[in-house]
């Protein structure tokens, strides 16, 4: 398949390297065609990676994926433009930190809205699905560095774009029973909330490999 990137931060780049591995081809997109980040992980990903601008990893991918800051993915969605997201599994894995001068962090949003719902409103006939959000990015692609199960959530409005999206994170490794539906795509708002949680744990273990394993009782 096809996919498009949104974001060349470490997220972006650890999925475009675990799909070309698996033999999809990938666009990883940024603001400008000249963005060295994106030319350099092109060059070294070979002929199925390349490197374009948000609106060229959108319409290339039949798969949009947005690995960008979730303060500012709607900024980054509007340049990919809608037309070009119309139609498609558009992964949403974006986390809206917002981090104080003391190193304090926060949501924005956070409550009553989440960026997953906002992504859906503003770009209405893209099939948004949340995931990915709650762990770190070499996880997502390789979760057998846990031992054991663990779990993912994923949130959307769409039932056919969850399935796509679970069969996706299968080819990285997930299977279908770890994934946890929390029903439509106001559940990215404890998705995105978990992660004032998750940056504590990572203080307190000193890494960032680990995971959320949910028990429910027989």
């Amino acid at each position: 398949m096809r996919f498009g990137i949104i974001g060349t931060g470490m997220v972006g780049r650890t999925i475009a390297d675990k799909l070309v591995a698996l033999g999809h081809e990938v666009t990883l997109g940024s603001r400008t065609k000249d963005n060295e980040t994106g030319l350099a992980w092109a060059e070294q990903a070979g002929p199925t990676g390349h490197a374009g601008t948000f609106a060229d990893a959108a319409a290339f991918g039949e798969v949009v994926l947005n690995a960008t800051s979730g303060t500012v993915s709607l900024a980054a969605l509007r340049a990919a433009g809608a037309e070009r997201l119309a139609g498609k599994l558009l992964v949403d894995i974006s986390n809206p930190l917002v981090f104080s001068a003391e190193g304090e962090v926060s949501l924005d949003p956070v409550n009553t809205d989440s960026v997953g719902e906002q992504i859906q409103r503003e770009f209405p006939d893209a099939k948004v699905v949340k995931a990915l959000n709650t762990v770190t990015a070499p996880l997502m692609v390789e979760p057998g560095r846990l031992a054991g199960e663990h779990n993912l959530f994923i949130a959307g409005d769409d039932a056919g774009a969850k399935a796509e999206a679970v069969a996706l994170l299968g080819e990285f490794g997930w299977p279908a029973e770890s994934v946890i539906d929390l029903g439509d795509i106001a559940g990215a708002r404890g998705m995105e909330m978990l992660m004032p949680f998750w940056l504590r744990l990572m203080r307190s273990f000193g890494t960032a490999e680990f995971n959320y394993s949910i028990r429910r009782a027989q």
